[in-house]
């Protein structure tokens, strides 16, 4: 519940309720012109799109709201673009926050005292929604009510005030710090993978295509091999390598300008950049390949274990370069081979 001394939530809601949205919300700084807008643009996936495609014509054949959607992955994988996607195809509002964000129960109540009917409300990075605030998300995500509590010692008094139906769309990169009692409020669980390569190309040429940028076939398969299988990864680089070609080229993409421009970024032949690459000499050199604990492997790096495990750690799994044991992370011979260091058994791998 929430304890509260004005008389009139309502109003202190839409006081407050521009000062917890993510900027992402209220100034336009992503590129929404790569961004799908409707499912059937959206490439990968596939599984996840017929589960939802089933989801959005069920609600519309019954005229209600979105179940509640959780999606779960590696960062940089189409998250935050579904949730724009479904608003879209819904015809309603969306309204973008994110977990560290809602730190009291009266910033969660300002953000849905101010949704309409049918709206989504996409909070990223869910799992680091406060307790307290979770207690109070349960019941307005299934009795549509905010429990309120007016008022302070015996003169308090209990309120519960109605809200509009509204769908949660929640994203996290850590599913396993999700509460219980959260995830099982959601009625669809989707989890994201890494793309095909095949599919990182098709999304280069669409997002080439919508940026007027002439690009060799060529080309589009060295960005898509440099990319992490990751469609945010090969839109960020796509656009750095059309700057680098505008500016020491003709603005045409060729295989030859692209690598120049990877190459200038300083990532390697199979997206690895240079603080992966110091992830693995760490793990080489200094702790002979390992195992090694998370926490000593971020001291040694001077990185934070967080971005370990969500940003470097799951590609570097996916290459098979790092492997975890009981013990730690530990280097692999693959590893050895793409640094070209000798291997445990003291041969040099190339």
């Amino acid at each position: 519940m929430i304890s509260s001394s004005q008389p009139n939530p309502e109003i202190e809601a839409a006081e407050e309720t521009d000062e917890v949205l993510s900027p992402l919300a209220k100034d336009n700084t992503l590129d929404l012109q790569l961004r799908p807008k409707e499912l059937s643009d959206y490439v990968g996936q596939e599984k996840v799109k017929e589960n939802l495609n089933v989801l959005i014509k069920a609600a519309k054949q019954r005229g209600e709201n979105l179940e509640h959607t959780l999606f779960y992955g590696p960062p940089g994988l189409g998250k935050t673009t579904l949730a724009y996607i479904l608003a879209n195809e819904m015809g309603v509002n969306i309204k973008i926050t994110s977990g560290p964000s809602i730190e009291r129960g009266g910033d969660l109540a300002s953000i849905l005292t101010n949704l309409a009917e049918n709206d989504i409300l996409f909070i990223d990075e869910i799992h680091r929604l406060n307790k307290n605030v979770e207690e109070i998300l349960y019941p307005a995500m299934e009795e549509f009510a905010l429990d309120l509590v007016l008022g302070k010692g015996p003169g308090a008094r209990s309120m519960r005030l109605a809200l509009p139906k509204f769908t949660i769309i929640g994203a996290t990169t850590r599913m396993g710090l999700l509460s219980a009692p959260l995830r099982d409020r959601f009625g669809m669980i989707q989890r994201l993978d890494f793309y095909e390569q095949d599919e990182i190309e098709k999304i280069i040429k669409r997002s080439a295509r919508l940026l007027e940028l002439h690009c060799e076939d060529e080309a589009i398969t060295e960005l898509a091999k440099r990319s992490r299988f990751t469609p945010r990864i090969s839109n960020r680089l796509l656009k750095r390598a059309r700057d680098f070609a505008q500016v020491h080229g003709n603005g045409k993409l060729t295989v030859e300008t692209v690598r120049n421009a990877l190459n200038m970024m300083q990532i390697d032949e199979v997206g690895l950049d240079k603080n992966d690459l110091r992830i693995l000499e760490a793990l080489i050199e200094k702790f002979d390949g390992g195992p090694v604990g998370l926490k000593t492997l971020a001291m040694s790096t001077s990185e934070e274990e967080d971005t370990i495990t969500d940003v470097y750690e799951p590609y570097l799994l996916r290459l098979g370069f790092i492997k975890r044991t009981p013990k730690g992370r530990q280097a692999t011979d693959l590893a050895y081979r793409h640094l070209g260091k000798a291997s445990p058994k003291g041969n040099v791998l190339l």
